[in-house]
């Protein structure tokens, strides 16, 4: 819950509006709050309004435009490489940072009212990121997951497996996120359209089209799913836990590292989240996916995001060259 006592006026505005207009999750309006007060907290011993040992100590409550309006690109360059320099920030979330900071001075600079004539962070850039090769499971070991799984329903031990192997085909088979996957409500599946409906990072709806596999394991489940004594408020969650409540991400994290240890693949370099690049990887190499439609697909906001993916392409390129019919000429 964010203290909004603690916040400049000028704060709590963009944050409402963050809310309302830009339909921001709850989560990102916090990720903002926490961002932007400690940028303040540094600006303002940076700027000499106050000067406390402790910078997350400083009271910022009282901040106004006046105080804006001497902060420069300089500035935040200074407390970008504060945060690289004392808390070794990496260059993702330096970017988050100064993305946050972009967009707050956007809507400040935007606002007539606010009398501010130049927007320090308009040509703000971002650090620059390495490009880092996702991690994700081959093509034999994807299935090999499936298998381990699937050969445990056929024991019949644990009364969850069907529940747990419908979470694992919808990972590799979606490339949904884990926070995507848990709040799937059964009012989102529509089987006869072959579809679902999933909430994705700022509140966005997207639609995501159920293969074979997927239709199979979620009938199996919801033939075993409990329908009776299920906890207030969670009678509509598509995924519920023993105590009859909606799956909770720990739950689903230890699901996926319990499943991979019993395939045994190595749970130190497999994730839930690699599960999704496992996904998108795997409909890029061998669907021949459009990278739009992938775009699309996965959620992303910028088709940089996607373009992570392209990286078989080198295989796929060095692949055609050796079948070329003059290769062992």
């Amino acid at each position: 819950m964010i203290n909004n006592k603690d916040n400049p006026e000028f704060l709590n505005s963009f944050l409402q509006y963050s809310a309302v207009i830009l339909n921001k999750s709850q989560n990102s309006i916090k990720e903002y709050n926490y961002d932007l007060s400690n940028f303040f907290k540094f600006m303002a011993n940076h700027l000499g309004a106050a000067s406390e040992k402790n910078i997350k100590e400083t009271d910022i409550h009282l901040l106004d435009i006046d105080f804006l309006k001497q902060i420069s690109l300089e500035d935040i360059h200074s407390y970008l490489y504060y945060l690289k320099d004392e808390f070794n920030s990496k260059p993702a979330t330096l970017a988050r940072k100064a993305s946050t900071i972009r967009v707050f001075f956007a809507y400040i600079s935007n606002n007539k009212e606010n009398d501010l004539e130049v927007n320090p962070a308009q040509n703000l850039e971002n650090p620059k990121l390495d490009r880092r090769q996702p991690k994700y499971l081959t093509l034999e070991e994807s299935q090999k997951l499936l298998k381990a799984a699937k050969e445990s329903t056929s024991q019949g031990k644990d009364r969850n497996i069907k529940r747990d192997f419908a979470i694992l085909t919808l990972f590799l088979n979606c490339g949904i996120r884990l926070s995507e996957l848990i709040s799937i409500n059964l009012k989102d599946i529509k089987f006869d359209e072959a579809k679902m409906t999933v909430i994705g990072k700022g509140n966005k709806e997207r639609t995501i089209y159920l293969n074979k596999a997927c239709m199979n394991a979620l009938r199996d489940y919801l033939e075993v799913r409990p329908k009776n004594k299920i906890k207030p408020k969670n009678e509509d969650a598509l995924f519920l836990s023993e105590r009859l409540e909606r799956v909770s991400k720990r739950t689903v994290q230890y699901i996926v590292e319990r499943e991979l240890k019993k395939a045994g693949l190595d749970t130190t370099k497999y994730s839930t989240h690699k599960l999704r690049h496992t996904a998108a990887t795997l409909m890029y190499q061998y669907g021949n996916v459009d990278i739009r439609a992938l775009q699309e697909l996965l959620g992303h906001e910028s088709i940089s995001t996607t373009e992570i993916y392209t990286h078989v392409a080198n295989i796929q390129v060095r692949d055609a060259v050796e079948r070329n019919p003059l290769s062992g000429e």
